[in-house]
């Protein structure tokens, strides 16, 4: 029994598939670069643009209870703040701030000092010395950066930690 013989590809087939393999592989590549260079600035943004420091009932029992609370910046250190809650309703009465002026090493911090009711640089090395800096209930003091806060419609206390870096990418 003979055996069939399969298609044939001579080489003039064989160069035509190859170069029209090329022509597409460049004609993909220029659309590619073409897309990129063509579009507006795109804003990568991963995560909230906010931090949620959780509901604003316990939170504020909790401070009342056992003073301010300092949330430590996992994500690189830089933004350590501390929330503060004043008055009985938990839906008003919110202020955060940076738990440090600018000026400070990490290790520097902001404690609350209820027989002054003021909040006092404090340091968690015994080596460092921290300035004499401090604020009031508010976080108002010498170099220290506020973060709005407000209570959402879920009753989460949320703090706009990223407000400098919006401004400063807007050129305000």
């Amino acid at each position: 029994m003979p055996v069939a013989r399969g298609p044939q590809i001579n080489a003039r087939s064989a160069i035509v598939v190859g170069i029209a393999g090329v022509l597409a592989a460049l004609l993909l590549g220029a659309g590619v670069i073409w897309l990129a260079g063509s579009g507006s600035n795109v804003k990568i943004q991963l995560g909230d643009t906010d931090f949620d420091a959780g509901a604003s009932h316990p939170i504020s029992e909790e401070i009342a209870d056992n003073g301010p609370l300092l949330y430590s910046d996992v994500g690189g250190g830089a933004r350590d703040i501390i929330l503060n809650h004043l008055g009985d309703d938990p839906d008003t009465g919110w202020f955060s701030f940076a738990a440090r002026p600018a000026n400070q090493p990490r290790t520097c911090f902001f404690q609350w000092n209820p027989a002054k009711e003021l909040f006092e640089l404090t340091s968690a090395d015994d080596s460092i010395t921290c300035s004499d800096a401090t604020a009031d209930a508010t976080g108002v003091g010498d170099g220290v950066i506020q973060y709005p806060v407000k209570v959402d419609s879920n009753g989460s206390v949320r703090v706009d930690i990223n407000l400098l870096s919006q401004q400063t990418e807007e050129g305000q």
